[in-house]
């Protein structure tokens, strides 16, 4: 018994000093020319992030949401694969609009080319992607209702053979209501596509005040539901976290399937398979206990127990000061930072403005995965516990070096553009899925990669943090795997091959062909 007590704390031991190793250098202030998240009340929540690569030279670009101020489009202007961050302002005229609170990047129209779905105060509009980073409105051309509301949440699915993707818009306080703000939570929308263009508006009613939803195959069960995390400020009581079940004719889970109330402060979604059994965790943000949610008893029923305790991402207060109040969690995301194979969590955390009853200095969460599944805290000695308004996020490999960077909106404060230097990490892969249009993407699909002894496994998906995301290369830590396995399971079921590809390579896998390795040159200047 004692040699086992050992040997259990020298690799406790080993993993505390192993995730000693992550370290960011923000080039924010270099690169991020002046951007603010600014605006009144309506820009308390938003001010997403959107990651995606726009003139298809392999690096990828940053769009981040400016509220009353200009949205800003960072191009890639790094001058060779592990070179230094380096962007540039570029000025694009659709872009041009006020009251952005986020944007998601996918290809809606099976182009092959990234769209825009952009939400605002105001009308929404769906950006079609040209070349060189140019944008076009498409709301016309895709018979698309922007109404005229506040939106703060969105996600996309495709639903069988639909030339479109079916999206989800969520919405926060309804303006228009003169009894608000409380009990005046907005009701969300559904489109769905007709073709190549979208029909009538469903409502999912109630609404609770949507502030990020993600359409997720939770159950492994072939079809996308719809996660919406809601702000419990607003629906003051009645109201909780939903789970549409998306058929024909949408309907609320509820305790009858097996799904338990949950009412929290609901900001940001993250999911990821942390365990390897194939089927994703939750993780939702919120004032006070962030909540990590596993399912209890596998894929039959949605049915969650809470493990942040167990595991240490309650993150409930400020790891730094002596701040009493409890924490702000807004958009979060898993990312294997140090590429040990065990996925980290990156939290975006700030006060909503000026409220009393939350802390006004709050660190920025970076989480390490040990091994057990335990996390520990590690934001100070990575360089990331700036404390500013933070809102949305971005946890993606600019530079292309295998390494995670960090890109931080702010509320009135400068755009942070963290490089991860870190000098002591694993190996790792990053692919690229695709097949032929509608969906090019794959999104509903699932990779695994293997190395003989573990799986990790990785839905696709188009939504969840806190009004913004990435459309890029999916990043797996591997650890001391360098012999490894990659297959895509399709969104229609189809299994590919398992091929055997090369650790620390970036993959292009196109449906019913091998795996290409992508060498990345210097990046021209466009």
């Amino acid at each position: 018994m004692r040699n086992r007590t050992i040997v259990a704390l020298a690799a406790t031991l080993f993993s505390t000093a192993a995730a000693a190793a992550p370290e960011f250098v923000d080039r924010g202030p270099q690169q991020a020319a002046g951007h603010q998240y600014t605006g009144g009340w309506e820009h308390f929540v938003g001010g997403g992030v959107a990651v995606f690569d726009c003139n298809d030279d392999g690096f990828p670009e940053i769009l981040a949401a400016g509220g009353d101020s200009r949205s800003t489009l960072l191009i890639n202007r790094i001058e060779r694969p592990g070179g230094t961050l380096r962007f540039e302002p570029s000025n694009q005229p659709a872009l041009a609009l006020s009251g952005i609170t986020g944007a998601y990047p996918l290809d809606i129209d099976g182009d092959g080319i990234t769209d825009l779905a952009v939400l605002r105060v105001g009308e929404n509009r769906l950006l079609k992607g040209k070349a060189r980073c140019t944008f076009v409105d498409a709301n016309e051309a895709w018979r698309f209702d922007g109404l005229d509301g506040w939106t703060t949440a969105f996600s996309a699915t495709w639903e069988d053979a639909r030339e479109f993707p079916t999206l989800a818009f969520g919405n926060y306080v309804d303006r228009d209501d003169p009894s608000g703000p409380f009990f005046a939570c907005d009701d969300n929308h559904l489109f769905r596509p007709e073709g190549r263009h979208y029909g009538p508006v469903e409502r999912l009613t109630p609404g609770f005040c949507a502030l990020s939803m993600l359409f997720t195959d939770w159950g492994r069960k072939g079809r996308q539901d719809l996660r919406i995390s809601n702000d419990r400020h607003y629906f003051v009581r009645g109201g909780q976290e939903q789970l549409w079940r998306i058929t024909p004719q949408a309907r609320l889970y509820d305790e009858t399937d097996g799904w338990r109330s949950l009412s929290i402060w609901g900001m940001g979604i993250a999911s990821r398979d942390l365990d390897g059994d194939g089927l994703p965790e939750v993780f939702l943000t919120s004032m006070g206990d962030q909540k990590m949610r596993s399912l209890e008893a596998g894929p039959a029923k949605p049915t969650y127990e809470d493990v942040s305790l167990k595991n240490g991402t309650t993150a409930s207060a400020p790891y730094l000061g002596n701040e009493g109040r409890p924490s702000t969690g807004w958009h979060a995301a898993f990312g294997d930072v140090d590429n040990n194979g065990l996925d980290d969590l990156f939290i975006a955390k700030g006060n909503v403005n000026q409220m009393p009853d939350a802390a006004m200095r709050d660190p920025n969460n970076l989480l390490l995965q040990l091994e057990m599944g335990r996390f520990v805290e590690h934001g100070e000695q990575a360089g990331i516990a700036t404390t500013e308004r933070a809102r949305g996020a971005a946890l993606v490999d600019l530079n292309r070096d295998g390494l995670l960077d960090l890109v931080i909106n702010n509320r009135r404060a400068g755009l942070e553009l963290h490089e991860n230097v870190s000098v002591s990490t694993g190996s790792w892969l990053a692919v690229d899925i695709h097949q032929p249009k509608p969906n090019t993407d794959a999104v509903g699909a699932w990779i695994e990669v293997s190395d003989g002894h573990r799986t990790w496994h990785r839905e696709i998906t188009v939504g969840g943090g806190h009004a913004g995301g990435s459309r890029d290369y999916q990043h797996f830590g591997t650890g001391s795997s360098s012999d490894l396995k990659l297959r895509a399971i399709w969104p229609d079921g189809t299994p590919s091959p398992w091929y055997r590809v090369p650790a620390r390579s970036h993959i292009r896998l196109e449906r019913g062909q091998s795996p290409e390795v992508v060498n990345f040159s210097t990046n021209p200047a466009d």
